[in-house]
């Protein structure tokens, strides 16, 4: 069951390809405008690129998670969904999955291209690969519960942004802290260990609340 809905979560994405490519571009838009118009925030021995990077990252994810569940909730199948799949959670858990697969992980793999436009050292790319890697989850989906609460609004974006970004500041400044003692040579297993038990803790609690939040947007439909 889990490998039919994963591949059907898949299949949609595929038919979506704006879903994955808008954030995209987004991205290496919004890395190319700080590496070109600020150039002395993100090449200063790469002081302020990890927090840039993470900047850019954290909004590229909020721009993808608006149109998380708003196609279903538009045309009606997100309430089939929670009313006559037998088990909800799986199905909403492989829909944060496949979400975090064209975002986090996607823009893991482009780390080394994006770290390079801002100024940082070679040296810190393995580090900062593994930082994303780590954080990346608890930003889908702890995302993913403030966009099943403003699914139900016409203009869910800017709310869905008040609610869920003082949320991922403890990833942001982790994320960033890592990067730039990665930089600088120092240790940063602390910081990593804080990304993964965030990371847990949203993959433990964010499926369950995002069914909630699901279902209270579906009632005040």
């Amino acid at each position: 069951m889990i490998l039919r809905l994963f591949f059907s979560e898949l299949r949609l994405l595929a038919r979506n390809k704006a879903q994955v490519l808008n954030p995209l571009a987004f991205l290496f838009l919004g890395v190319m405008l700080f590496s070109v118009g600020v150039p002395s925030a993100v090449q200063g021995n790469g002081i302020y690129a990890g927090a840039v990077l993470w900047f850019i990252v954290l909004l590229t994810n909020l721009l993808a998670l608006d149109g998380l569940f708003r196609r279903d909730y538009d045309n009606g199948v997100l309430e089939q969904i929670l009313c006559a799949s037998e088990v909800p959670f799986m199905v909403i858990l492989m829909r944060i999955f496949v979400h975090w697969l064209h975002t986090g992980l996607l823009i893991t793999l482009l780390a080394p291209l994006l770290s390079l436009a801002l100024g940082i050292e070679l040296h810190a790319l393995p580090v900062v690969m593994l930082a994303l890697l780590l954080g990346t989850p608890a930003l889908s989906f702890i995302g993913a519960t403030g966009a099943a609460l403003t699914v139900g609004f016409s203009r869910g974006g800017v709310l869905l942004a008040l609610l869920v970004l003082p949320l991922f500041l403890p990833v942001l400044i982790f994320g960033a802290h890592v990067v730039n003692d990665a930089v600088a040579g120092n240790g940063n297993s602390a910081q990593l260990y804080w990304l993964a038990f965030i990371s847990m803790v949203a993959f433990t609690i964010g499926p369950f609340a995002t069914t909630v939040g699901l279902k209270i947007s579906v009632q005040l439909q």
